[in-house]
């Protein structure tokens, strides 16, 4: 009974917020009284903010970089755009300079953009900035375990096992170069079976590139109509657009209200227990079989060095760092990779001139042969074309927050140990010092005037610095072969009369919205 009480409760509280009916009544001259318990508890709330806002906070010792003014209690929401605030953030740069302060709520957040500042602050002061952000959305789900977001001494023996365990399995490498490229064969002939059609790609390729990490994490790999792949890749991309949802932004603000009238913890939460549930069931099983002379995957050799620890009193290879590592991997190794292909194959058909290049390069290059990674030095165009998709896609805009491991001197401010530092990729991606043409998709950025492919130092889309990406090399190898043998194999064009979108979907990553194809096989 309390339950459901308390249910209603917040769901009548929910409702009165968003139809805005609220009475007072006047009792003494000038003051009003909510004449409803229910505008009485917001208003009691919304007084002990300006209590904590005005009486509570700590005298600032830091020197903080210069930003917008914030308000009372909201700080700077009122000025971002909530579904995108990288787009906002990026703007701001352009007032307040590379390095400024934005407050969420009461809370101080330091914004670098541009490339030189970005690598000022993650290579020139790498260790420094090496912490994780406290979010209160991520720490509720991780809780400081696994590689992504965790810190100090716990992801240090993260990242050394991850690196080393994906190098011992194939990561660039032949052994995982001819998975991909068998794999790309079953994404062919699943595009096949459509006939020419309109479909959405993005289940198979999610279920493609999936593949590949789950044959590293498991030894294994799954039908694209396998009922455990679907669920999980469900959940795991109903949690990446629930993160970057408005509603999500409000919860890592005000955390502890919040979560009185959002259920989006709730959802994430759920889902990660159905992935970590499955992934315990697996490791439990493979301890049961585990040979420690054949290893045959990464959960077998976190299991192996989970036996040599055991009489270490200070353990890092646990049972829950192993679920999140295994889960991170898992997120981290199939959303960006698929995002990316899906950005592609849109862009393709967007630009039908590019995609032809892209063909007749195939054609000379490869011809009628599996692609293979060595061929990517000898095709210059296809391969500005795939640095541009990824920097034009723009899929991880605002980084992970990173945090200073100690008070820091940086580029004349002093930032405090542990304020959120938002390193904002975006700005670095659509640096119009870097990239001359940055709000376009423009392959030239990674071509000279003779056609050859160039570096550019401010392409940096895993991150630099002790932080960046631990799957880089596989994502490369991955993004190169499914797509040169999509392109191989299909034509692709929108469906008669669509219209193609290039405006990113609202989430955690940036992804582009839904959209339908038709893969129209070449001749």
């Amino acid at each position: 009974m309390l339950c459901n009480v308390n249910q209603n409760w917040k769901v009548t509280l929910k409702s009165r917020i968003q139809s805005g009916t609220f009475h007072y009544q006047q009792t003494l001259p000038g003051i009003m009284i909510p004449s409803d318990p229910i505008t009485l508890v917001l208003s009691i709330i919304l007084c002990l903010f300006f209590v904590l806002f005005f009486f509570g906070r700590k005298k600032n010792a830091y020197n903080l970089p210069p930003g917008p003014r914030p308000l009372p209690i909201i700080g700077n929401l009122h000025i971002l755009d909530m579904k995108r605030p990288y787009l906002t953030m990026h703007e701001l740069s352009k007032k307040y300079g590379p390095v400024y302060t934005l407050q969420l709520g009461v809370e101080k957040v330091v914004v670098i953009c541009g490339y030189e500042a970005v690598k000022d602050a993650l290579v020139n002061h790498g260790d420094e900035f090496s912490g994780r952000a406290k979010v209160p959305l991520l720490d509720v789900m991780y809780k400081g375990h696994g590689i992504l977001f965790s810190s100090n001494d716990n992801w240090r023996a993260m990242r050394r096992f991850t690196l080393s365990t994906l190098r011992d399995f194939g990561m660039g490498k032949e052994t995982i170069e001819n998975k991909i490229s068998e794999e790309s064969d079953f994404l062919v002939q699943k595009f096949r079976s459509y006939k020419g059609e309109p479909f959405d790609n993005m289940r198979n390729i999610n279920a493609a590139v999936s593949n590949i990490i789950i044959s590293i994490l498991l030894s294994k790999r799954f039908d694209y109509e396998d009922p455990t792949l679907l669920k999980l890749l469900k959940m795991i991309n109903e949690s990446t657009e629930l993160l970057g949802t408005p509603m999500a932004m409000l919860y890592n603000t005000y955390p502890s209200v919040m979560r009185w009238f959002t259920s989006v913890a709730e959802k994430v939460l759920r889902n990660q227990n159905v992935v970590h549930a499955f992934i315990r069931e697996t490791f439990t099983n493979q301890r049961e079989q585990l040979d420690v002379n054949d290893q045959r995957n990464l959960i077998d050799s976190f299991l192996v060095k989970q036996r040599e620890e055991k009489p270490n009193p200070k353990l890092y290879f646990t049972n829950k760092n192993l679920s999140v590592l295994v889960d991170n991997l898992f997120d981290a190794g199939m959303e960006t990779t698929s995002i990316t292909l899906r950005w592609g194959l849109l862009l393709m058909m967007k630009y039908p001139e590019i995609q032809k290049k892209v063909q007749s390069e195939i054609d000379k290059v490869i011809g009628s042969n599996a692609p293979q990674v060595i061929h990517r030095r000898e095709m210059p165009y296809t391969d500005a074309v795939i640095h541009e998709i990824q920097r034009f896609g723009n899929i991880v805009p605002s980084n992970l927050s990173h945090a200073p491991i100690q008070d820091v001197n940086f580029r004349g401010f002093l930032l405090p140990k542990g304020i959120q530092v938002i390193p904002l990729l975006t700005s670095v991606l659509y640096d119009k010092n870097h990239f001359v043409r940055a709000d376009e998709f423009y392959p030239e950025h990674f071509l000279d005037s003779s056609g050859n492919f160039v570096r550019n130092e401010a392409f940096i889309p895993f991150s630099v610095g002790k932080r960046s990406c631990a799957g880089e090399n596989l994502a490369k190898m991955e993004l190169f072969m499914f797509f040169t043998r999509l392109l191989q194999v299909f034509t692709f064009k929108a469906p008669p009369g669509a219209a193609l979108d290039l405006t990113p979907a609202v989430s955690f990553l940036c992804g582009p919205m839904p959209y339908k194809m038709c893969a129209i096989p070449r001749v």
